[in-house]
């Protein structure tokens, strides 16, 4: 297994990006991150939208000039594409595609669409990948407090022998060397984030929450104590594993807390939810899933909206709605 590379403040240098022209296309949550923070930076960027689009005036009032996306792709030398995977193939093709002249730099925040071919850049252009590992108002919140989120890079095409140099000083302009850019591969970056998402993050952690909730509300226990012990709590084991690992949570509970998660936790996740897992990894690395979830989506999703419409009719969803509105600190000012 080779060492990563990390790079920092002191290996990138903005002069890369100074006289290009950025132009971020989207303004969810990383495009205003991107925008605003490359703004700061004083890089020339402007945001693709449709000008029906609610965030045209809020990205003029942030004194940024929007653009429609097949204008913006004609006038910018880099094109950072940070609207939703589905999204992106057509909008590329109608709006981005003919206006990729030689040299110009195509960007992305994720590798799906390019790993499996959902967009085909000509060789005559260059292509990257800066990904900060945080949502986008964290992006922008740190670089605000003079500090960044760590970032992911890698490098898909290099026409023009400087795209490292350019994707650094991206990955600079947006904050991310103050903390730290690993340099990684469209292939990896792909693969991990989704398995991660699948089999842990999003899959696997609201499996096991609701069933735990499941188990105990069909023992006869009330669902009001089973929502609380397996789904509420949850945020709090998590906040301190995000702070230090492991180790700090297990320093923060209790020692009967700590034998059951050593003993019995084991029992839960076992070999055979590892050999599942390595089936939905080889069901990624195959393009099995991509093919699947593209497939959904030229069908008008399906299957995706009924699992959607199940998951808001559990119980557990009943009983957290009722639950939540006892706890207004919840709610975001």
């Amino acid at each position: 297994m080779n060492e990563v590379k990390i790079y920092y403040e002191k290996d990138a240098d903005l002069s890369w990006i100074k006289d290009k022209k950025v132009g971020i296309v989207g303004f969810g949550s990383q495009g205003h991150a991107h925008a605003l923070n490359l703004k700061d930076s004083g890089i020339k960027v402007s945001v693709g939208l449709r000008k029906s689009s609610q965030s045209w005036d809020i990205v003029k009032k942030l004194g940024i000039e929007p653009m429609e996306v097949d204008d913006l792709a004609q006038w910018a030398d880099i094109i950072m594409i940070l609207i939703p995977d589905e999204e992106q193939p057509a909008i590329y093709k109608e709006k981005i595609s003919k206006h990729l002249t030689k040299g110009k730099y195509l960007a992305f925040a994720h590798g799906f669409n390019i790993h499996f071919k959902q967009i085909v850049p000509p060789d005559y252009v260059n292509v990257f990948m800066v990904a900060p590992k945080g949502p986008g108002k964290l992006v922008r919140d740190e670089f605000t407090k003079g500090r960044g989120v760590p970032a992911l890079l890698a490098l898909y095409q290099d026409y023009s022998k400087d795209t490292k140099d350019v994707a650094l000083a991206y990955a600079k302009g947006i904050g991310a060397t103050r903390a730290g850019v690993i340099e990684t591969t469209f292939k990896d970056e792909t693969e991990t984030d989704l398995f991660g998402e699948q089999s842990v993050l999003c899959g696997g952690l609201t499996s096991l929450m609701r069933a735990g909730f499941e188990t105990l509300v069909e023992a006869g226990y009330p669902p009001e104590l089973a929502y609380f012990e397996c789904i509420h709590e949850m945020k709090l084991i998590v906040d301190l594993i995000y702070e230090g690992g492991f180790k700090m949570m297990r320093k923060f509970i209790s020692n009967t807390a700590k034998y059951g998660d050593l003993t019995r936790g084991p029992r839960v996740i076992d070999e055979n939810t590892k050999k599942r897992m390595k089936e939905i990894l080889e069901e990624i690395k195959s393009g099995k899933f991509a093919k699947e979830w593209i497939l959904e989506n030229s069908a008008g999703r399906p299957v995706f909206y009924s699992l959607l419409r199940e998951w808001d009719n559990t119980k557990a969803e009943e009983v957290g709605e009722k639950l939540r509105k006892m706890m207004p600190w919840l709610k975001k000012d």
